[in-house]
């Protein structure tokens, strides 16, 4: 929301005033309040008839600092609030003369007590500032009330973040609302509104408010990153690190990490698509179909027409279509499926559950007690009151007899569209329920799948979230068009998510409406199957590949299987966010901060720590991409590419750039079948690049997380040693681009023209010729 006109006057209509000085301190051994007044008070006179701002600073955990700033403390607090996860730091408070220094591990807060600003540094260096009238109490001449903060930008600095925004990737320059909403991935407005952002300088800012929160970056003042809120206060938390990892690390550790998921969601997930006409012949003619063409697959979905229409939802099988759902899911589940169903939490006026709902006051309400009601989406729907324990337990009974069926997983649908002149059961304030509302909803069903199928065995496909949503994955990107220009704003959408914490995504393969052509289909299943999660969905059409060409059934097959041979890497990727928070999909900036020139690439990403992918997105086949400093090797053609600078590449459909990182050792499976198998049985271990002197591991785990083999490579000068720790011993081994190729045959190691090789105790020695 904007304030100024220019940089020398304010909008009309707007009384805006800013704390002059420290005037007094009160400190405890964890906190410091600082009180403001609106102006110097040079004499007692002047602290009459006017006003200040109480500041209160704290330390929730190392390297956070949080800044609570409130102009009346008198108002009525009906929440709903984020939890934060506050661990007990070391906090130090320093009160001097002209100023208070507070640290938090290594990130620093330093207040001038005369003039009021604060600057915040991270070892040292500092990251920005609140200067001056930054930190403002706004009241316009209808009487409504804010609470803006200012903090500046530097020379070169980007911010990135807020959500899965479909806008440009670099948020300077825009506006930005936090305030979900059903608007597609073509427009300013986002399904997933997070209330935190990240700089290039390395650090994060999270404004600690479900409500609405209005972010000027670098537009309103563009040398700074301003957001405001409604009413007396504002909270935010200054997040540091060493790098923006651990700023991530520790923004999750605050609102929760992501958990880690079954090996099956990993797989192709296979839809029915929206508004499609659909039984259980046609089930039964997708799943045979892929089988039958060697496309393997791990999920089938039934989207919102397994129930009948004008009733989503009533969670009951349309008998029409399918009158035997059980032995259904019986014959999907012997054909090694699992199964997830689209759920919302509506409930439409001609749902036989509807009345019930009402009359058991399970359904928001309007403040006369009448149920809230539009005939958007369904006529006469109500929502579900997630703030209602007895109206939880209801809807999560009516999944639990799904689950009893052999349902494996819920897709979460909409979220969004939530009313704000409604009535809580819990008297939470219906203004700040919008955005939590997803958290509750999302929160409910995927603790009842938790609860029923076990710990890491909980999996949603969820479109709506707000800050902590992560703890509840899988989110995919919504409502994409069928178009290039679609696929590239899905793109800069997960990029930006995996900015706020999400440790995995998903997106609609072809575009969710109607229309892909052949050739979109296929580049687009290149980038939906190099993702974390995988999924092929629409609107109006199938989206089975033999409906596009055979080719699409080809390139179908070979990315799958790709995807099922790179799951003990990816899986070891999914434990690293689990524990991290840092996502498996990764804007190049997260890997390459000292590059310059990744700071602003959002058509390519890392697919984890060791893998590059650029999609491309044209019908030519043409692709621009940049690679930073080092020896890469693309894992399709086994081409080398040199590093730290630009590439201009044609690529038919079975190749894309997929570029490995040197110094990697990266585990292939022996599966191409499914996501889900032990990783470590018959692994192979690609070895490329190993600089002189480097040390590199590889570790493959088990679904629970722990560890099932590491592999190692030490190269010294013309020496490379192997070396694996495996109970089992059933390791194979393929050395790749290290000037040298081996391998097992017969239960002994050959030895072969470019060295000898030596065996020992699990333990490889190999002598490189001299170069």
């Amino acid at each position: 929301m904007k304030f100024s006109n220019g940089c020398w006057m304010n909008q009309e209509g707007y009384d805006i005033k800013a704390p002059q000085e420290v005037y007094d301190v009160r400190k405890t051994n964890e906190e410091a309040t600082l009180f403001g007044p609106f102006q110097k008070i040079h004499h007692p006179g002047m602290t009459l008839d006017g006003g200040m701002m109480t500041v209160t600073v704290s330390a929730p955990m190392d390297d956070v600092i949080r800044v609570h700033s409130v102009h009346h403390l008198g108002g009525v607090d009906r929440g709903p609030h984020f939890p934060i996860n506050a661990t007990k730091g070391n906090f130090h408070i320093d009160d001097g003369e002209k100023e208070i220094r507070f640290e938090s591990g290594k990130l620093s807060l330093v207040v001038d007590k005369n003039d009021w600003n604060f600057t915040f540094a991270h070892a040292g260096e500092q990251l920005t500032k609140s200067e001056k009238q930054g930190l403002s109490y706004i009241v316009d001449n209808g009487g409504q009330s804010f609470v803006r903060e200012q903090l500046s930008l530097d020379v070169g600095e980007y911010v990135y973040g807020l959500g899965e925004r479909f806008t440009p990737f670099v948020k300077n320059g825009q506006t930005v609302d936090s305030w979900n909403e059903d608007g597609g991935t073509g427009s300013e407005q986002a399904y997933k509104n997070i209330p935190f952002y990240v700089s290039n300088k390395g650090y994060g800012v999270f404004v600690n408010h479900p409500e609405r929160v209005s972010f000027e970056l670098a537009s309103e003042k563009v040398s700074k990153a301003q957001f405001s809120v409604p009413g007396e206060e504002l909270e935010y938390f200054l997040v540091s690190g060493d790098t923006l990892k651990d700023v991530l690390n520790n923004y999750t550790t605050l609102t929760g990490k992501p958990p880690l998921l079954p090996k099956w969601s990993f797989g192709l997930w296979l839809s029915t698509s929206f508004l499609t006409s659909y039984d259980e012949k046609t089930v039964h003619s997708f799943v045979d179909g892929m089988q039958k063409r060697d496309l393997p697959f791990d999920v089938f979905h039934f989207d919102c027409l397994w129930m009948k229409e004008f009733e989503w939802c009533n969670f009951e099988w349309d008998e029409r279509t399918f009158p035997d759902p059980k032995g259904l899911i019986a014959s999907l589940k012997e054909k090694g499926l699992h199964i997830c169903v689209w759920i919302n939490p509506y409930i439409g006026q001609k749902s036989p559950l509807f009345a019930e709902a009402k009359a058991n006051g399970y359904l928001l309400k309007r403040q006369d007690g009448s149920v809230w009601q539009w005939d958007k989406w369904q006529p006469g729907l109500g929502v579900i009151d997630f703030t209602n324990d007895e109206a939880k337990k209801w809807y999560t009974n009516k999944l639990d007899s799904l689950i009893d069926m052999g349902v494996d997983s819920f897709k979460t649908d909409f979220g969004e569209r939530i009313p704000t002149e409604v009535v809580y059961a819990d008297g939470s304030d219906p203004m700040k329920m919008h955005n939590y509302y997803t958290h509750l909803y999302n929160e409910t069903v995927y603790h009842l799948l938790e609860k029923r199928l076990g710990k890491n065995e909980a999996v949603l496909f969820a479109r709506s979230a707000t800050a902590g949503g992560q703890q509840f994955p899988v989110h995919w990107g919504g409502d994409s068009f069928s178009t290039y220009a679609s696929m590239a704003e899905t793109l800069r959408g997960g990029l930006s998510l995996g900015l706020a914490g999400f440790g995995y995504w998903s997106h609609d393969i072809g575009g969710f409406e109607t229309g892909s052509t052949p050739d979109l289909y296929k580049r687009w299943t290149q980038f939906g199957l190099l993702s974390s999660h995988s999924r092929y969905h629409g609107s109006g059409d199938y989206k089975v590949p033999w409906l596009y060409d055979e080719e699409a059934v080809d390139i179908t097959r070979t990315f799958t299987k790709l995807k099922n041979k790179l799951m003990p890497y990816l899986f070891a990727q999914s434990v690293d966010a689990s524990k991290t928070g840092v996502p498996m999909l990764r804007p190049m900036l997260l890997e390459f901060i000292d590059d310059k020139t990744c700071h602003t690439l959002d058509c390519q990403y890392m697919l984890g720590e060791r893998l590059l992918v650029a999609p491309i997105f044209n019908d030519k086949g043409t692709v621009n991409y940049y690679v930073p400093k080092g020896r890469w090797t693309n894992l399709l053609t086994n081409k080398k590419v040199i590093g730290e600078k630009w590439h201009h590449e044609q690529h038919g459909y079975e190749t894309l750039p997929l570029l490995v990182r040197e110094n990697t050792i990266l585990a292939l499976g022996a599966n191409d079948q499914t996501a889900d198998y032990t990783y470590s049985e018959d692994v192979t271990f690609h070895v490329f690049e190993i600089s002189d002197g480097e040390q590199v591991e590889s570790i493959i785990h088990h679904g629970d997380g722990s560890v099932a083999a590491k592999a190692r490579a030490i190269r010294d000068g013309q020496s490379l040693q192997l070396e694996v720790e495996d109970a089992s011993g059933n390791i194979k081994w393929l050395l790749r681009n290290v000037t040298h190729l081996s391998h097992i045959n017969g239960g002994s190691w050959t030895e072969h023209e470019l060295g000898v090789v030596i065996e020992g105790n699990k333990q490889l020695t190999i002598e490189l010729p001299a170069t």
